[in-house]
């Protein structure tokens, strides 16, 4: 895991205002709004810190999503903006923090999920939160590094039969 520092605020503060903007700027309703932007080209660049090299603010995020998928009004639920930006803050510090993509972060915990423990964990560290949902989950640390353990060990199997 790695530690929280300036540079990880900042995406996960860029990142939660993206996510509380959505609400009035896009046309979709949040859960479209929310896949489509974990798995878009411009979050990748969230993902390797390179983001922080651009001049881009939180609309133009939004637009980039837009330019990459479409403007779409499929979907007509729309979360609250307090529920957008925490869970923007969440997604970003997991997956700052625990070194994984957005795509996996989003495959992992969805943003029904997030909005569902809103209420009870908002008022936890992220950290406290993200332990919480995982363990909920059984997906913990220890999970994750079986997970990892594993997936090396199917590689390293391959790699020997080649």
């Amino acid at each position: 895991m790695k530690e929280m520092d300036k540079d990880g605020l900042i995406l996960c503060d860029i990142q939660a205002k993206a996510f509380e903007m959505s609400e009035s700027y896009m046309q979709c309703g949040s859960r479209i709004f929310i896949r489509r932007f974990m798995n878009s080209d411009i979050v990748k660049l969230m993902d390797d810190s390179s983001f922080l090299q651009l001049n881009l603010d939180k609309k133009d995020l939004l637009d980039r999503i837009n330019e990459e998928y479409g403007i779409s009004e499929y979907g007509k639920v729309k979360y609250k903006k307090n529920e957008l930006y925490w869970i923007g803050y969440i997604y970003r510090y997991y997956s700052y923090t625990y070194e994984i993509s957005s795509r996996r972060a989003y495959k992992n915990i969805k943003p029904d999920e997030l909005r569902n423990v809103f209420l009870g964990y908002h008022t936890l560290s992220p950290q406290q939160a993200i332990e919480r949902i995982l363990e909920s989950k059984d997906m913990g640390k220890e999970k994750e590094l079986e997970r990892q353990y594993r997936i090396f060990c199917k590689y390293r199997r391959k790699s020997n039969t080649d």
